[in-house]
């Protein structure tokens, strides 16, 4: 049964792949997401690998809950797979695919966060009711309304750290932000008054840093005659006379995976450490102290914002390069498919990312000898699609006269020397004369299907291994007689394993069944049988690999008009 949602309970922050952003409410319960709308998905994804029904946010007990409805790739929060999740404020829904939508879900609650501590402090202050008290509360609330704002990012951390330096009376305060490695280093330091302070010139306790971080909570320390022992000795304690130190570690929001109570909270990212310091010893009310985690919580949120950020500026700076690469790679390919007085031809690429690793190729060697082939290189993505233009470049020697073979040794042997490990591809290579005799090579690919007469054979039994894979492959060529109307089909094994929700694949039988008794057809609408044949088997399904098919049909009537 469907349970209406309050309307401001909860809401998804939806990420397009082009990096355009919008805001949907959670407004029932199940709240379906999917692709299209015919299966009464409140969200819906324009994405052909997202499934139709693919997940669900369920409202029970007053929370929200993410649960799996069959998507193939799976659900993942933080990039964690799920079946069924708690979903907490900011936590990142995802598809299993990088180029894809993601989903921040985004909760009323915690957006109340800072009104509810602010409630608790002024129940606290009724006892510490000084304008002193009362200033420093106004500090806080000057430091929640920093998020808002749009000031530089070294502006607003450095208007906290002014705020937390006048909440404790430190003398100095420094955030630390770690590096790739995990080491700290000073991001920015600050006096009492606002001054700055030159970050190579700071020298904070290593000993109390870490005491933080092992403990992955706050270190506060009002005398250091009274503190831990270690802390007392450390050097850079005792040289700089410190009486106050105060370390407190920060994360991204907490999350709580669905297997542990939201008691036992799971930190988010380790993002720095504010950490404050005093030649005075000092006093710490319970009032200041919550006002000093609160201000943790709000540094933590800048921290955070502003890498979720940087990761969108990094992402759309990717998809940048990705999408270059797709046209570069869309190049590749025949741009206009022309067919030649004795064949015609049809083919088509579908990658499953935005850039994939499969290619198709066709070119006259001669006014009697076209050539063609299709190529799948291992691996998908930016570093298989850069490896389809290197066999491009190499396989254009053949459009000027070199010998197919020697040109296969020698891009075999140059992939095994210059390619990244694991890098290969398998081809199938073939000329076709004027005289219908096609001359080929194979190497590793699956072999084509050969339509004749309403029959389907598979003539094409010589092959070798994958250009790349050995060093010392060698390649011989091999040849069939074709016959009037004899039609090729070509494919990669994105066609064959292509798999519907259950896992299964496609396969051989599948395909001879989509092209029997199609042998006088258009290859146009060969082509779309053999592509709706997959569409309707996978249901949709989201596929692991690209999807590429071409047609050859040798014309020996048209060549012997022209003769």
């Amino acid at each position: 049964m469907t349970e209406v949602l309050p309307t401001d309970r909860a809401g998804l922050e939806v990420i397009s792949p082009d990096g355009a952003h919008r805001v949907v409410r959670v407004v029932e319960s199940p709240f379906l997401i999917g692709r299209g709308g015919e299966t009464g998905n409140h969200l819906q994804l324009d994405d052909r690998r997202i499934s139709r029904h693919c997940a669900a946010i369920i409202s029970e007990d007053n929370r929200l809950y993410l649960e799996d409805r069959g998507h193939r790739r799976g659900l993942y929060v933080n990039e964690k797979s799920v079946d069924r999740c708690a979903l907490e404020d900011g936590d990142v829904i995802s598809f299993g695919m990088e180029d894809s939508y993601r989903i921040v879900f985004r909760s009323v609650a915690v957006e109340s966060s800072i009104q509810n501590i602010l409630s608790r402090m002024e129940s606290v202050s009724g006892d510490e009711s000084s304008s002193g008290g009362l200033n420093k509360l106004n500090l806080l609330l000057e430091a929640t309304m920093l998020l808002q704002s749009q000031l530089p990012l070294d502006s607003v951390l450095g208007t906290m750290l002014d705020h937390a330096i006048s909440i404790t009376g430190a003398d100095r305060g420094l955030l630390l932000k770690p590096d790739s490695s995990g080491t700290l280093h000073v991001r920015l330091g600050r006096l009492r008054g606002g001054l700055n302070l030159s970050p190579e010139s700071l020298t904070p306790s290593q000993t109390a840093l870490r005491m933080a971080l092992t403990r992955k909570s706050s270190v506060v320390t009002e005398d250091i005659n009274q503190a831990d022992f270690d802390l007392q000795g450390a050097q850079s304690v005792v040289a700089q006379n410190l009486r106050v130190i105060i370390a407190i570690p920060l994360y991204a929001l907490p999350r709580a995976s669905s297997m542990e109570s939201a008691v036992h909270p799971i930190l988010g990212e380790f993002l720095g450490v504010v950490y404050l310091d005093s030649q005075r010893p000092a006093a710490f009310s319970k009032l200041e102290r919550q006002m000093l985690d609160a201000l943790a919580v709000q540094a933590a949120s800048v921290l955070d914002n502003a890498r979720l950020v940087e990761y969108e500026r990094e992402r759309q700076r990717m998809q940048q390069e990705l999408d270059i690469a797709r046209d570069i790679q869309q190049a590749l390919l025949p741009r206009r498919i022309q067919d030649y007085p004795h064949l015609a031809v049809s083919g088509i690429n579908l990658p499953c990312l935005s850039v994939g690793g499969d290619y198709f190729d066709i070119f006259p060697i001669s006014d009697d000898r076209t050539a063609f082939l299709i190529a799948d290189v291992s691996g998908k993505g930016l570093g298989a699609a850069l490896l389809t233009t290197m066999l491009q470049g190499a396989l254009s020697g053949i459009a000027m006269g070199a010998n197919p073979v020697r040109v296969f040794d020698h891009i075999n042997k140059f992939l095994y020397e210059h390619a990244e490990v694991g890098r290969y591809a398998t081809m199938f290579f073939g000329v076709l004369s004027r005289t219908g005799e096609l001359e080929y090579i194979n190497a590793g690919h699956p072999p084509p299907l050969l339509l004749r007469r309403g029959e389907l054979a598979e003539p094409f039994t010589e092959g070798s291994c994958p250009v790349g894979l050995l060093a010392e492959t060698t390649y011989e060529s091999a040849s069939v007689q074709l016959e009037a109307d004899d039609t090729l089909v070509l494919f990669s094994d994105g066609v064959t394993e292509a798999a519907d929700p259950a896992d299964e694949q496609y396969g051989i039988p599948r395909l001879r069944e989509a092209l029997a008794g199609r042998e006088d057809a258009p290859l146009d609408y060969l082509q779309k049988a053999v592509f709706d044949s997959v569409e309707k088997f996978t249901r949709s399904a989201s596929q692991a690999d690209d999807i590429t098919l071409l047609l050859v049909r040798y014309r020996a009537a048209a060549s012997a008009v022209t003769a």
